[in-house]
């Protein structure tokens, strides 16, 4: 009996995770606000029953009792966030509320099942970063001269970013030196500030007129990324360097910018790759071998990655069934690999429309960026759509043998507090953004308004109409 409601309860999982994507999308292309409206509220009963079908087959599998009194809370806390959000902003998105709210949901389900120890702390953090993020677009609002502190973004980000290196608060992990622990909480600077680079370069490129200011510009921003090759933090010298040039090309309008930044992307990589791949790519190196043929060296260097194929491969389209794998064999599954742990137990269909999910939250925060008037915040949104998705990209991409692994997390899926963080940082900045655009096509809306009145034609009265006062041929006769 436990084996068919499992079986059911994976299939339904499947349906409802289709359905919710589609929404995702339909939600684009519905034509009034009563259809957007109806697509949000079903998206939120297919993460309800979602969640609570996950929890039941973990319930079944796992037989602990205690995943019931989670599911109960980690379900409160989501309707508290779609409701408070909503409530405090009327004019938020909707759409990425919700994905958000799923993604951390999903986010905790597959860590219930890999690391309940992991998955209560990060429930725990998590939700004082829910809290604390929501006033962001409230303090947004109230600084009004953000565009003009570029200075400031410079060098507090580089200053984080370095503080990896004091001796006593600084850790390597990995062979990347880009840790600091603070009161037993390890925590990765670039996380903040890769937003502090995005506000930088946005203020950066509203002022910029000249060739030099631009070359100034671009010489900061390297500065950037040169601590971050210190680190040995190749994944995010790569989220902050596409940013920065995506950022460039929509404030120039200019491929030639784009095309020279993938020169120097391409000349960098052999550069260092001829100079130093026996030092400081050393284990960069071992990636790029395991990524090259995982399975020549699956007792090696070849082994995380080789587990992550064999869990994806073993789960099919529609998975083993939550907790009736074995993605705990796969090393760091809980945060650089948790999307094969995904595939494996939930399916490949599972992470397909979870990859659609992120690509449909990068949609509409390009729409907004596109959409917005304020340049400053313009190309900060369009920062965080090019960061967010690139990566998705980078984790999955590694993940999947398409690129070699890098290192970087799953956004609001992947263990790790300074990853969850910051990503509600971003969403919550671009909830801003969202706002601004919607009170300019309110005053656009009201001017359209404002000017129809003026210019409409005078229109006779009853009484002209009727003939009151001057008399109608009918009442002359009489």
């Amino acid at each position: 009996m436990q084996s068919i409601i499992c079986m059911i309860s994976k299939y339904l999982v499947l349906i409802f995770m289709a359905l919710y994507t589609i929404k995702c999308f339909t939600y684009f292309t519905a034509k009034d606000r009563e259809k957007r409206t109806s697509n949000l509220n079903k998206q939120i009963f297919y993460i309800f029953m979602i969640h609570f079908l996950c929890h039941v087959m973990l319930l079944i599998n796992m037989q602990e009792i205690k995943i019931m009194l989670y599911y109960l809370i980690e379900i409160l806390i989501a309707i508290t966030y779609i409701v408070a959000f909503r409530t405090i902003y009327k004019k938020s998105s909707r759409l990425l509320t919700n994905n958000v709210a799923f993604l951390m949901l999903i986010g905790y389900t597959i860590l219930l099942r890999l690391n309940p120890k992991l998955a209560i702390r990060q429930f725990i953090l998590a939700s004082v970063g829910l809290v604390i993020t929501l006033f962001i677009p409230f303090v947004l609002s109230k600084l009004k001269n953000a565009k003009n502190w570029s200075t400031f973004y410079g060098i507090f980000g580089i200053i984080l970013l370095a503080s990896v290196f004091i001796p006593g608060i600084g850790k390597e992990i990995n062979g990347s030196r880009n840790w600091i622990e603070l009161f037993s909480i390890s925590l990765q600077p670039m996380e903040f500030v890769k937003i502090v680079f995005i506000f930088f370069a946005a203020s950066s490129l509203v002022k910029v007129n000249t060739l030099k200011e631009l070359v100034i510009n671009a010489m900061i921003a390297a500065a950037f990324m040169l601590i971050l090759v210190a680190e040995k933090d190749f994944g995010a010298v790569l989220l902050f360097y596409i940013s920065y040039f995506m950022m460039v090309y929509l404030a120039t309008s200019r491929p030639t910018f784009m095309f020279l930044g993938i020169g120097l992307l391409v000349l960098a990589c052999f550069a260092g790759y001829v100079l130093f791949k026996d030092s400081l790519f050393a284990h960069i190196m071992v990636r790029i071998t395991a990524w090259k043929d995982p399975f020549k060296y699956i007792d090696s260097q070849g082994y995380q990655l080789s587990e992550s194929l064999f869990a994806i491969g073993t789960g099919g389209f529609a998975g083993t069934g939550l907790g009736r794998g074995m993605p705990y064999i796969i090393p760091v599954a809980e945060s650089d690999f948790v999307f094969s742990a995904i595939s494996e137990e939930l399916g490949v269909l599972f992470g397909l429309a979870l990859i659609l999910i992120y690509l449909s939250s990068f949609i509409a925060i390009q729409n907004i960026a596109m959409k917005c008037k304020n340049p400053f915040y313009k190309y900060v949104t369009f920062g965080i759509a090019i960061c967010y998705i690139f990566q998705v990209f980078l984790n999955i991409g590694g993940v999947t043998k398409f690129i070699p692994s890098t290192g970087v997390t799953l956004p609001l899926i992947s263990y790790g507090v300074s990853s969850v963080f910051s990503t509600l940082i971003m969403f919550s900045i671009v909830q801003y953004t969202y706002i601004l655009v919607s009170e300019e096509a309110d005053n656009v809306e009201k001017e359209r308004q404002h000017i129809e009145r003026k210019t409409r034609p005078a229109v006779p009265g009853i009484e002209g109409i009727s003939g009151k006062g001057k008399g109608t041929g009918r009442e002359k006769q009489n």
